[in-house]
Protein backbone atom coordinates (compact mmCIF):
# COMPACT_ATOMS: atom_id res chain seq x y z
CA UNK A 1 0.00 0.00 0.00
CA UNK A 2 1.49 3.34 -1.01
CA UNK A 3 1.48 6.26 1.34
CA UNK A 4 -0.82 9.17 0.48
CA UNK A 5 0.70 12.52 -0.31
CA UNK A 6 -0.09 15.12 2.33
CA UNK A 7 -2.15 18.19 1.48
CA UNK A 8 -0.93 21.78 1.56
CA UNK A 9 -2.96 22.31 4.74
CA UNK A 10 -1.38 19.26 6.36
CA UNK A 11 2.05 20.50 5.28
CA UNK A 12 1.33 23.84 6.96
CA UNK A 13 0.22 21.97 10.10
CA UNK A 14 3.35 19.81 10.02
CA UNK A 15 5.73 22.76 9.61
CA UNK A 16 4.16 24.68 12.49
CA UNK A 17 3.93 21.59 14.70
CA UNK A 18 7.61 20.76 14.19
CA UNK A 19 8.54 24.27 15.30
CA UNK A 20 6.12 24.60 18.21
CA UNK A 21 5.27 21.07 19.37
CA UNK A 22 1.70 22.29 19.92
CA UNK A 23 -0.89 20.40 17.85
CA UNK A 24 -3.77 22.76 18.70
CA UNK A 25 -1.87 25.88 17.66
CA UNK A 26 -0.55 24.11 14.55
CA UNK A 27 -4.12 23.16 13.53
CA UNK A 28 -5.27 26.72 14.18
CA UNK A 29 -2.34 28.10 12.15
CA UNK A 30 -3.15 25.71 9.29
CA UNK A 31 -6.77 26.89 9.25
CA UNK A 32 -8.55 23.84 10.62
CA UNK A 33 -11.90 24.29 12.38
CA UNK A 34 -12.11 22.83 15.90
CA UNK A 35 -8.30 23.06 16.23
CA UNK A 36 -8.05 21.09 19.45
CA UNK A 37 -9.64 17.95 17.96
CA UNK A 38 -8.21 18.45 14.48
CA UNK A 39 -4.75 19.02 15.93
CA UNK A 40 -4.96 15.71 17.74
CA UNK A 41 -6.25 13.99 14.57
CA UNK A 42 -3.52 15.46 12.36
CA UNK A 43 -0.83 14.63 14.88
CA UNK A 44 -1.98 11.00 14.79
CA UNK A 45 -2.35 10.88 10.98
CA UNK A 46 1.00 12.54 10.33
CA UNK A 47 2.99 10.60 12.96
CA UNK A 48 5.47 9.20 10.39
CA UNK A 49 6.03 12.65 8.88
CA UNK A 50 6.42 14.19 12.34
CA UNK A 51 8.96 11.55 13.39
CA UNK A 52 10.94 12.03 10.17
CA UNK A 53 10.86 15.81 10.53
CA UNK A 54 12.01 15.67 14.15
CA UNK A 55 14.88 13.34 13.27
CA UNK A 56 15.95 15.67 10.46
CA UNK A 57 15.84 18.69 12.78
CA UNK A 58 17.95 16.87 15.37
CA UNK A 59 20.45 15.75 12.74
CA UNK A 60 20.82 19.35 11.58
CA UNK A 61 21.55 20.52 15.12
CA UNK A 62 24.31 17.98 15.84
CA UNK A 63 27.19 20.13 14.52
CA UNK A 64 26.00 23.06 16.67
CA UNK A 65 25.80 20.85 19.76
CA UNK A 66 29.27 19.41 19.19
CA UNK A 67 30.68 22.90 18.64
CA UNK A 68 29.10 24.05 21.92
CA UNK A 69 30.56 21.08 23.81
CA UNK A 70 33.99 21.79 22.30
CA UNK A 71 33.67 25.44 23.29
CA UNK A 72 32.82 24.43 26.88
CA UNK A 73 35.75 21.98 26.97
CA UNK A 74 38.14 24.75 25.94
CA UNK A 75 36.71 27.87 27.54
CA UNK A 76 34.45 27.13 30.50
CA UNK A 77 35.56 28.78 33.73
CA UNK A 78 34.55 25.80 35.85
CA UNK A 79 36.95 22.86 35.85
CA UNK A 80 34.02 20.50 36.41
CA UNK A 81 32.24 21.83 33.31
CA UNK A 82 35.42 21.52 31.22
CA UNK A 83 35.99 17.96 32.49
CA UNK A 84 32.40 16.88 31.75
CA UNK A 85 32.56 18.43 28.29
CA UNK A 86 35.79 16.55 27.60
CA UNK A 87 34.21 13.30 28.81
CA UNK A 88 31.21 13.89 26.55
CA UNK A 89 33.45 14.48 23.55
CA UNK A 90 35.49 11.35 24.29
CA UNK A 91 32.32 9.27 24.71
CA UNK A 92 30.95 10.47 21.38
CA UNK A 93 34.27 9.77 19.67
CA UNK A 94 34.04 6.14 20.77
CA UNK A 95 36.42 6.27 23.72
CA UNK A 96 33.88 5.63 26.46
CA UNK A 97 35.50 3.54 29.19
CA UNK A 98 34.24 0.01 29.63
CA UNK A 99 31.93 -0.33 32.59
CA UNK A 100 33.15 -3.25 34.64
CA UNK A 101 31.25 -5.28 37.17
CA UNK A 102 32.63 -7.94 39.45
CA UNK A 103 30.82 -11.25 39.53
CA UNK A 104 31.48 -14.13 41.87
CA UNK A 105 30.68 -17.51 40.41
CA UNK A 106 30.07 -20.56 42.55
CA UNK A 107 30.18 -23.89 40.83
CA UNK A 108 27.10 -25.43 42.43
CA UNK A 109 27.13 -28.43 40.17
CA UNK A 110 30.38 -29.66 41.79
CA UNK A 111 29.04 -29.56 45.36
CA UNK A 112 27.19 -32.34 47.04
CA UNK A 113 23.79 -31.82 48.63
CA UNK A 114 25.38 -32.07 52.09
CA UNK A 115 27.93 -29.36 51.14
CA UNK A 116 25.18 -27.09 49.81
CA UNK A 117 23.08 -27.61 52.96
CA UNK A 118 26.09 -26.78 55.15
CA UNK A 119 26.75 -23.61 53.13
CA UNK A 120 23.09 -22.60 53.37
CA UNK A 121 23.07 -23.19 57.11
CA UNK A 122 26.24 -21.14 57.48
CA UNK A 123 24.74 -18.24 55.50
CA UNK A 124 21.42 -18.24 57.34
CA UNK A 125 23.08 -18.45 60.76
CA UNK A 126 24.96 -15.19 60.05
CA UNK A 127 21.61 -13.45 59.40
CA UNK A 128 20.21 -14.33 62.85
Amino acid sequence: MSERKITAQQEKFLDYYLLSGNATKAAEHAGYGAPKQRGYDQKRKLRKHIDAGQKAMLAESVPIAINNIMNLAQNAESEAVRLNACKDLMDRAGFKPTEKTETEVTHVEKKTTAELMAELESLTSTLQ
